[in-house]
């Protein structure tokens, strides 16, 4: 990747791996008791990633979005969703953040888990998205049907980028069952691909970024066919805090509605958090594709993730998706 080197593929954007696909982890945050004692703000530990999607919640708390609702946030990043989720469940993290597809699956287990905010979602626009599924400029593959009985690279299994990528072969009239998924880190991807390893890749910002300055061509945008204005990701918490502590729930969720409608209309201000909390380089970012960053969750998009994750046999049973959303 001689042309990025500006993007080091250090740890740190190891990270970003984890951010859609939910890989395992082990988290190590510190044990955070919320509740107010003669007046002192709550202090929360939240745990995210340290990749592009978590950006609104990094700027709401610079802009004093939390502590102006008495909330002492410490954000804790984590390798991915899986160590995130049991992080929740057990109090470690009192709100956390993963993408959809995981939550559904941890819901579906029954861990005691529910949505308390939008995370990230997608664009929307085809081929101007911040992830999607990549080809060599010389492959034969003009289109995701063509992706039928090839070998894709994803960062996860059976997790929402299969899912995804799946959807586009299905709309495409391609046959989604023969598409071939290996699992390999994200910022592997580019090199992986480059020499034939694979014949397509689906990558996040700023791998896609990465991918397109090697020449990479896309051809699909995965997240846009699942789903109009699908929600990615979300922040949850544990059913124990909404029943012990309702009220710092209300307040998280009205400091991440305002930190979400900050993210949103002022896109210049996202790109100069992100280098706050992760080693992607200043010239990297003011080229990177941002996601888009709603109020609320698309709650038919959760339903048709779910209902995806059964027609792939992520699931034998959907779990009962009032339990989960807002």
């Amino acid at each position: 990747m001689r042309r990025l080197a500006a993007i080091p593929l250090s740890a740190a954007l190891l990270l970003a791996a984890a951010g859609c696909g939910g890989n395992s982890g082990t988290p190590t945050p510190t044990p955070a008791a919320p509740g107010q004692q003669q007046g002192r703000p709550d202090k929360v530990a939240a745990g995210v990633i340290a990749i592009v999607d978590v950006a609104p919640i990094y700027l709401g708390k610079q802009k004093g979005f939390f502590s102006g609702r008495n909330i002492d946030l410490d954000l804790q990043t984590s390798q991915g969703g899986a160590a995130i989720v049991p992080g929740v469940v057990s109090g470690q993290f009192q709100f956390g953040f993963s993408n959809v597809t995981s939550l559904i699956l941890a819901k579906s287990r029954g861990l005691p888990i529910k949505m308390v905010s939008n995370g990230v979602a997608s664009t929307g626009k085809d081929g101007a998205d911040f992830g999607g599924v990549l080809v060599k400029a010389d492959s034969p593959i003009r289109s995701a049907k063509d992706l039928a009985g090839r070998t894709v690279a994803v960062n996860t299994l059976k997790n929402i980028g299969d899912t995804t990528v799946r959807a586009s072969v299905r709309k495409a009239g391609g046959d989604p069952a023969s598409v071939k998924f290996v699992e390999l880190a994200f910022p592997d991807q580019p090199a992986a691909l480059a020499a034939d390893r694979v014949d397509a890749i689906w990558v996040v910002e700023p791998f896609v970024t990465a991918a397109k300055a090697q020449g990479a061509r896309l051809v699909a945008s995965n997240y846009v066919d699942a789903a109009p204005d699908l929600t990615v990701a979300a922040y949850f918490t544990s059913q124990e805090l909404i029943a012990r502590n309702p009220d710092l729930v209300k307040r998280f969720k009205e400091a991440m509605a305002e930190s979400l409608a900050y993210a949103a209309a002022h896109p210049d201000e996202v790109r100069a958090v992100i280098g706050t909390y992760t080693q992607i380089a200043a010239d990297v970012t003011v080229k990177i594709t941002l996601p888009a960053w709603p109020a609320e969750i698309n709650k038919a998009s959760v339903q048709t993730l779910t209902d995806l994750a059964v027609q792939d046999k992520l699931l034998d049973k959907a779990p009962a998706l009032g339990d989960l959303l807002p």
